[in-house]
């Protein structure tokens, strides 16, 4: 992180301690809300606070004021997110399998090959698994998941290298998060996992640092990676969610009118998001096509099938026993 966002961060912190240990305490100005985003302002996720923290603004009176601030101004995703656990940040989104790193078991929910499609992914809110999931997560980390959105489709980009089945990824530097289950899956396809904040891909990608990355359609295109990726190859490896997460402290001290507001804004903004996702997928192809990005439609079982020959009995101890095919099986 920036000494700059360390101050911002740092600064952040005593205003949220402050509001934390004092919320019953009646205000004559606008309480100031921070929602930290690593995406760029041009993606549904960002455009989705956005709308949210209107609603909000509006229902309120002006009583809740939220904040984004988008494109890791306030340092990369782990930073957030522990910003969130101590109360110095009000709230953050980030996938699963990031999340992880202080819930191992929610790695699941971000798993490869475990959805069939969004709708699917969503029948998990309702399950009795993920509810354990997020009553551990409150109980450890004091932050809790305030909504489940749609990312997107996963899908493959390398530099030069026309990839078409992963017997043709042997020493290929595939970039991805700094996570377990996608260096796991990385690996089953017999590529060289290298973790790279998403704030630098770009400029890894441009040097050459890494070969590839994957990421939904959206992403790709918002972060401009069609200018220094030449292939686009469909795999479609994971259905992944983004978890919007409130310390829990903040939450429970709003007042029960001001908590309402906050989680119908909270409903309706990932209901647009997620149409709007998945508007923007249904004709990105042809447009990363026309950006110049050669599409290649591989043979998804190929990849599918070593994936799901080590990935599930590799992380059955952190998920628990049978998780992973309960989830399947909703």
């Amino acid at each position: 992180m920036s000494s700059f966002s360390r101050r911002k961060l740092l600064g952040a912190t005593a205003a949220g301690a402050a509001l934390l240990a004092a919320p019953s305490i009646p205000r004559a100005q606008a309480t100031a809300v921070r929602w930290g985003e690593m995406l760029a302002p041009s993606h549904p996720q960002v455009q989705m606070v956005d709308r949210i923290a209107a609603e909000v603004k509006e229902k309120t009176s002006g009583r809740i004021d939220i904040q984004s601030f988008p494109n890791g101004q306030l340092g990369s995703g782990r930073d957030m997110m522990e910003a969130v656990s101590a109360g110095a940040l009000h709230m953050t989104t980030d996938g699963a399998g990031a999340l992880a790193a202080l819930l191992p078991a929610l790695s699941v929910i971000e798993a490869p090959y475990l959805w069939r499609d969004a709708a699917h992914m969503a029948k998990s809110v309702s399950s009795p698994q993920f509810k354990k999931m997020n009553d551990d997560l409150i109980a450890r980390r004091q932050m809790r998941l305030a909504s489940v959105t749609y990312y997107g489709k996963r899908h493959l980009t390398t530099g030069t290298k026309n990839v078409r089945s992963p017997a043709d990824m042997g020493g290929f530097k595939l970039r991805v998060p700094p996570v377990d289950v996608f260096r796991a899956m990385a690996e089953a396809w017999g590529a060289v996992a290298t973790p790279v904040n998403f704030n630098e891909l770009y400029l890894a990608l441009n040097q050459g640092a890494v070969d590839g990355q994957e990421n939904p359609l959206p992403t790709i295109q918002s972060g401009k990676f069609f200018e220094v990726q030449k292939f686009l190859v469909l795999t479609e490896h994971i259905i992944t969610p983004r978890l919007v997460i409130i310390n829990d402290g903040f939450y429970r001290g709003l007042r029960n009118a001001d908590r309402d507001v906050l989680e119908t804004a909270l409903a309706n903004g990932a209901k647009w998001q997620d149409a709007e996702l998945l508007k923007q997928e249904a004709s990105l192809v042809d447009t990363l096509r026309a950006s110049g990005m050669t599409v290649v439609q591989p043979d998804v079982k190929a990849w599918r099938e070593p994936v799901l020959a080590k990935v599930p009995a590799r992380f059955a101890s952190v998920w628990g026993a049978g998780t992973f095919d309960a989830l399947a099986a909703l």
